[in-house]
Parts: structure tokens; C-alpha cells; sequence
């Protein structure tokens, strides 16, 4: 698959952006939320969620294959689809070339970024302390994403492109998508409503 990744810039800008996140409220169960915002205002369009049973077991760097099917099923449930996918985890910043952003992002024909709250892979330096600043992250010589500060003096976003996109899209996508927060609107809410949701469930 990372060799079907296509890095080019968008050549539209989007007016509907879609943010996903999943979490176990059980080991054998996959809770997936999929929120819709319209671009550039951030106003929530729809929101989706879905429960699936877990069939393949985790495996380091195949977490793709085990989370996939769960966020399938909650995109379509979408009514009003995303032109622009944000996933809570990495892009071709993963030692596969290709993480949840890249996979999702072939599968569904959409171009995503990987919005990760850690480090997963390639080498990178710090960059400065105020909101926009960015250092690349290179996997020898080749750039692979983007060290991202979102907010002035907190920890940054390691952002890399899923496919369909370039490396300042990932960068100018994520600031722009960030209302205060370090994390980007999709992937905020839709770990919110995934934390809300699984107070809420009986399993």
C-alpha cells in the first residue's frame, strides 16, 4: 500500500473536513466516531458513531488492519462526506510508509493527514515554541512529515500525509483546523464524543 501513496498538493480547497477516532471500551470491541465540520468556519455538521466486534489481534505497525473495518462502517453512516480526512495517528511517518491516515486514505479514494500525538518514526529536531513553528521529519533524507507546534509553548503534532496530499497542506490544514487547542478540530471532537460515548455505553 505505501506504494500506492500519491504526496501532491490538493488542487481544491475543501468544504467539508472529517475527523475520526477509536478506542476499546472492550478488548474485543472497537467504538469509531466520525465527525463532519464544515471548512473554513469548523461548525459541526454530523457526527456518527458505530460499535464493531474486533477480529484481528494487535499487532505493532498493522494497526491499520485491526482498527480499518470499524472506521469504514462509521464513514458510511455519513451522510454529508468529507472532502478532507484527519485520523488520529500517522501518515507515511510510520515505519511501514504506510499508517492509519495512508490506509484509510486509499481505501476511501479522500485525501487524509495523520495527525499523531506522538513520536512513532524517523529522525526530527524540535521545533521553536510559538504556534506555526515546524521542523520535517526524515526517514534518512527523505521527508516523511512534519513537526508541528499548534499552540505557543505546548508539545507538538507529528503530522505526515495519509495520501493526496503534500507536506504543507498536512502543515497549513492542521493550523488552520486548530481553535485554540493543540489538537486539530476533527480528531478533538471526535476523541471527545468517543470518551462521551463510552461513559455512556453498556457493554
Amino acid at each position: 500500500m505505501s506504494k500506492e501513496v500519491v504526496i501532491r498538493p490538493l488542487d481544491f480547497v475543501p468544504k467539508r473536513i472529517g475527523g475520526f477516532d477509536l478506542s476499546y471500551p472492550r478488548k474485543d470491541i472497537a467504538l469509531a466516531v466520525c465527525v463532519v465540520l464544515s471548512y473554513p468556519d469548523l461548525e459541526l455538521i454530523e457526527m456518527k458513531w458505530t460499535a464493531v466486534k474486533v477480529e484481528m489481534p494487535y499487532i505493532p505497525t498493522f494497526l491499520s488492519f485491526r482498527e480499518g473495518p470499524a472506521i469504514e462502517k462509521v464513514y458510511g453512516m455519513i451522510e454529508e462526506k468529507p472532502d478532507l480526512l484527519f485520523f488520529d495517528g500517522q501518515g507515511i511517518a510510520h515505519p511501514r510508509g504506510a499508517g492509519i491516515a495512508s490506509y484509510m486514505a486509499l481505501k476511501f479514494h479522500k485525501p487524509s493527514i495523520g495527525v499523531a500525538k506522538s513520536h512513532l518514526f524517523g529522525e526530527y529536531k524540535d521545533p521553536g515554541k510559538l504556534r506555526g513553528d515546524f521542523e520535517y521529519i526524515y526517514s534518512g533524507s527523505e521527508v516523511i512529515g512534519v513537526v508541528l507546534r499548534t499552540k505557543d509553548n505546548v508539545k507538538p503534532l507529528f503530522v505526515s500525509p495519509g495520501s493526496f496530499v503534500d507536506f504543507k497542506d498536512c502543515a497549513d490544514y492542521t493550523l488552520n483546523s486548530c481553535k485554540g487547542y493543540r489538537l486539530p478540530e476533527p480528531t478533538r471532537l471526535a476523541d471527545m464524543y468517543t470518551k462521551k460515548l463510552r461513559k455512556e455505553m453498556i457493554l
